[in-house]
């Protein structure tokens, strides 16, 4: 009989993970809508950019540190929002809060989630948290809950664009997906347990929101804005324009429209587009340390990853969660020392190339 080893990168904790999850639940997390195009094209759109290094370049002291949006953080690496954590693993929203506390890292609550914000707050005191906001059709629920975000100390307000409706998922339906009765969900306005998932996901959002509004919401809570389900040049303009921080370039893992470009393919359209004037991140795919390099060398500020994260949870829970950062954080340091970078913000467009370029 062979031992099992112990996960050596984010494809190993996936496995793990698998091993350990419900099916329904395992679904739920590694799905996507529709054929799967985008959710797959997020992790093949690395594959298709090579690295160009620099050689005799002084790297005996190397940093992976960075900063986003005034913070400072120790990889250019963010616990992106993911929902119902504790769906992987017991310990849910709060053991992922203080692994990425432990990693010098910003968590990114979704509304989603288990846990209140105060909560996750008290579970990793001083820790940079952001949240992330489904925009409820209550507008006064909406301004309670960015409110109890303020209050509990978090660093911005991530608002998420592009979930007017929930994607259709195959996983989840075919799985007959539904919500345990005895899961929390504090942060929304209805019940989601034992219903029609994708319905009831429907009704957590406003879909008569505009970029208007943003201003009431601006108003309402004074911490930073952040953008999230952006991907095109257009749409991070009128985010600038309208008092964002920051945008996130995501197409919410593969899991909302089926068919929409890979993140990192859509990236240097944004940032050549508002990276002078906002910081612009990105999540979808992310799996390798060379991946956010990738990220930073096409105009990234740093990179989210919600799935690796979650499959460390769900192997080993908070443990497992800090083992992904390492790894991660790890594999970042040893990629910015062979490129010849000695921090984050050396690395540029000249260190990469598209894949199959004449040299």
């Amino acid at each position: 009989m062979t031992e099992a080893r112990d996960p050596l990168n984010v494809h190993d904790f996936e496995e793990a993970a698998r091993a350990r999850l419900d099916p329904g639940a395992y679904a739920y997390f590694a799905g996507g809508a529709g054929d799967e195009r985008t959710l797959r094209a997020n992790v093949d759109a690395f594959a298709r950019w090579e690295l160009r290094p620099r050689v005799l370049v002084d790297v005996s002291e190397v940093s992976t540190a960075t900063t986003v949006l005034g913070t400072e953080i120790a990889l250019p690496l963010i616990v992106a929002p993911t929902a119902f954590q504790q769906l992987a693993h017991p310990e849910g929203e709060l053991g992922t809060a203080r692994a990425a506390a432990a990693a010098g890292t910003v968590m990114c609550l979704s509304t989603i989630s288990s846990v209140t914000p105060a909560e996750l707050a008290a579970a990793a005191p001083g820790a940079p948290q952001w949240f992330q906001l489904y925009w409820s059709r209550d507008r006064g629920f909406t301004k309670e809950l960015v409110g109890a975000a303020a209050e509990a100390g978090f660093r911005a307000l991530v608002l998420t664009v592009d979930f007017p409706v929930a994607g259709r998922r195959e996983r989840d339906l075919r799985a007959q997906f539904t919500l345990p009765d005895d899961l929390p969900a504090p942060n929304l306005p209805v019940v989601l347990a034992r219903r029609d998932f994708h319905a009831a996901l429907g009704e957590i959002v406003d879909t008569a929101l505009t970029w208007r509004d943003l201003e009431w919401l601006r108003s309402t809570c004074r911490l930073p804005l952040v953008v999230k389900g952006i991907l095109t040049a257009e749409d991070a303009l009128l985010a600038a324009e309208h008092g964002a921080a920051a945008v996130i370039v995501s197409n919410h893992g593969g899991r909302q429209l089926d068919g929409v470009p890979a993140t990192l393919d859509v990236l240097p359209e944004v940032a050549e587009a508002v990276g002078e004037r906002i910081e612009v991140f990105v999540d979808g795919g992310i799996r390798r340390g060379t991946d956010v390099l990738e990220a930073l060398a096409l105009g990234a500020r740093a990179a989210l990853s919600g799935r690796a994260v979650l499959w460390g949870l769900a192997a080993d829970g908070e443990e497992g969660v800090a083992r992904v950062l390492a790894l991660l954080r790890e594999e970042i340091e040893v990629g910015l020392k062979l490129l010849g970078c000695a921090r984050p913000g050396d690395v540029t467009r000249t260190h990469v190339r598209p894949a199959g370029s004449p040299v």
